[in-house]
């Protein structure tokens, strides 16, 4: 195929989903569901026909647009949020994952028979909550939330990408060497990886602002200049054995606090450059399904997304934040809202490409959990912000607080 009709057919996957994003839309379905379907439609068991099986390039090409989706939610969260709701968050963020990865993995390790190492895998990898998902849902219903639940729910679902990358390569690494190899090293390679992440990631937001607000460029430079930036904080960091994801959010974090130009046109460049990232992300994962290989996982797949929506997340968020005072509806929302996106089903294919004993149907699984996710949270969050009593009355036009400049 010529170079001409690559761009043709990649710039049309785009096009096409774009347009139909409005009827999507209007039937309140999750939209990144679109960009699955269109991923399924075009692979080799959909009328596409195109056979897409190389799991290290999606890894690698996943891994950036990850980093872009990052770096613009961290562009996105403003400090007095982070203020706010940063304890409860953080909290949500380590915890929480490290306490939904426990109790989904004992469960489904005790009703399946699984190994209890590759059980745990399995609850790393579907630990971490969607922001894109979740907001976009609640922004197309037009729901206000009370008090610190939106805060909360927005740095929850920025830090714990991060959080849930290690822990699923530490249990990676568990499942591939066992157990019994693993010690002190890889307790110092995890406050390696979460104390570079966070040094490189305020170090280097805070030099990108500087020269951000010190080098004289055009005004049309400056959005590629902090994006530059961005991706090289996530690229020195990983290199050095860092988490890179974890220094890409919290440098947009740091840049976004700090920079004093032209930040509503480096704002809605990195909006745009996430929808880019997503969209492909999540094109690419469809492509990567054969939907021929789901039904022979698809019941105890869903069985496990029950456990996670119904046991693992809800008991999680109770413990999270009962201490921080959060009404129980409150904490139900929360819980119900912890929508699985890309993250998960892109982690999914690290246990795949390793040297274990993990096999392509553990890709599927993850992927019917993702979508059983977000249909039934996807379609239920008006009725359960109505049901729970969460949402706020919308202001009267011209009373809201002022846009962000």
């Amino acid at each position: 195929m010529s170079i001409e009709l690559v761009i043709a057919a990649v710039s049309a996957v785009f096009f096409l989903g774009i347009v139909l994003t409005p009827l999507i839309l209007r039937t309140g379905a999750p939209l990144l569901l679109l960009f699955l379907g269109l991923g399924m439609l075009l692979g080799q068991d959909g009328p596409g026909g195109y056979a897409f099986n190389d799991f290290e390039l999606a890894y690698h090409l996943g891994s950036i647009a990850l980093a872009v989706i990052l770096f613009a939610g961290g562009l996105e969260t403003e400090l007095a949020d982070v203020r706010k709701a940063w304890a409860p968050a953080f909290t949500m963020a380590t915890v929480g994952v490290c306490l939904t990865t426990g109790i989904l993995g004992v469960l489904v390790s005790l009703l399946f028979g699984l190994p209890i190492e590759r059980a745990l895998l399995l609850g790393a990898v579907v630990g971490s909550t969607d922001a894109a998902a979740t907001f976009m849902l609640l922004q197309q219903r037009g729901i206000r939330l009370a008090g610190r639940i939106k805060q909360t729910i927005l740095l929850e679902s920025g830090l714990n990408d991060p959080f849930a990358i290690f822990l699923t390569l530490f249990l990676l690494s568990v499942v591939d060497a066992s157990i019994d190899g693993i010690g002190w090293s890889s307790a110092i390679e995890f406050f390696l990886q979460i104390g570079l992440g966070l040094a490189f990631g305020v170090a280097g937001g805070r030099i990108v602002a500087h020269l951000v607000n010190t080098t004289p460029l055009l005004p049309g430079m400056f959005p590629v200049f902090v994006l530059s930036g961005g991706l090289m904080v996530f690229g020195v960091t990983a290199a050095l054995g860092g988490s890179g994801f974890l220094a890409v959010y919290l440098c947009g974090v740091v840049v976004s606090a700090r920079v004093t130009r032209t930040v509503e046109r480096i704002i809605s460049f990195h909006a745009a450059m996430a929808w880019i990232g997503q969209i492909g992300l999540f094109v690419m994962l469809g492509l990567l399904v054969n939907p021929s290989e789901l039904p022979s996982v698809a019941l105890p797949a869903l069985a496990m997304a029950g456990l996670l929506i119904f046991v693992a997340r809800p008991l999680a968020t109770i413990v999270c934040l009962t201490p921080f005072r959060f009404p129980i509806r409150h904490q139900a929302f929360i819980g119900w809202v912890g929508l699985r996106g890309a993250v998960p089903i892109f982690l999914a294919i690290l246990p795949v490409l390793s040297i274990g004993p993990v096999t392509v149907s553990f890709f599927n699984e993850v992927f019917i959990i993702v979508i059983a996710s977000l249909v039934l949270q996807g379609w239920t969050i008006g009725p359960m912000a109505r049901l729970l009593g969460v949402e706020v009355a919308t202001p009267p036009a011209g009373n809201g607080p002022a846009s962000r400049q």
